[in-house]
């Protein structure tokens, strides 16, 4: 009877820490995710002082400003960060603001009194930090989603995950137009 108890006493103990890794895990990743959630407010706010420079210049961008515009209306609203469902929807809208910003970017350099506008080189160059936050921010957030999502996936975890309403998270992953190769004509 004492080695039954001690035995029971043992499995408690173990899955009771194995709960607490997964739970420390996931807090991590939404940690990791609330850090995304900063940087792309950031550049989110960043966005309309860019466009409004942009807009003086660019009368032929119509509806890049108008889509940009659109983009960070969508990315601005509340997600559930426990719904992995959600998550993914709005990483992937962060990435479709990123290609189009992007974009703008690029077409600066066709408005050469745009490109040498000093509020305008000065936003851009924030815009740019602002970026390399939220790629280190992602490097965080997909090295916390990967520790949680090997956890969870992985026996016993996946048992007590499943009890303990622990889901898998999503990687934040860039868009297929950030992947494609650069074709260095277009820029000359």
């Amino acid at each position: 009877m004492e080695k039954l108890l001690l035995g029971l006493t043992l499995i408690f103990i173990v899955t009771y820490l194995w709960y607490v890794s997964l739970v420390k895990k996931r807090n991590t990743a939404l940690e990791a995710l609330s850090g995304i959630d900063v940087q792309l407010t950031k550049r989110a706010d960043l966005v309309p002082n860019i466009l409004k420079i942009a807009k003086r210049f660019m009368e032929h961008e119509k509806s890049l400003l108008t889509e940009i515009t659109e983009l960070r209306t969508q990315l601005s609203h509340n997600y559930n960060k426990a719904d992995p469902s959600a998550v993914k929807e709005h990483l992937v809208q962060a990435e479709r603001l990123n290609d189009k910003m992007s974009t703008l970017m690029v077409n600066v350099e066709n408005y050469p009194e745009l490109k040498s506008d000093n509020t305008m080189l000065q936003a851009m160059q924030t815009y740019n930090e602002v970026e390399a936050h939220i790629s280190a921010a992602r490097r965080f957030y997909n090295s916390a989603v990967s520790e949680l999502n090997t956890a969870v996936e992985i026996f016993p975890g996946s048992i007590i995950a499943s009890m303990a309403s622990i889901k898998v998270m999503p990687f934040y992953e860039v868009s297929e137009a950030a992947k494609a190769p650069v074709d260095a004509a277009e820029y000359l």
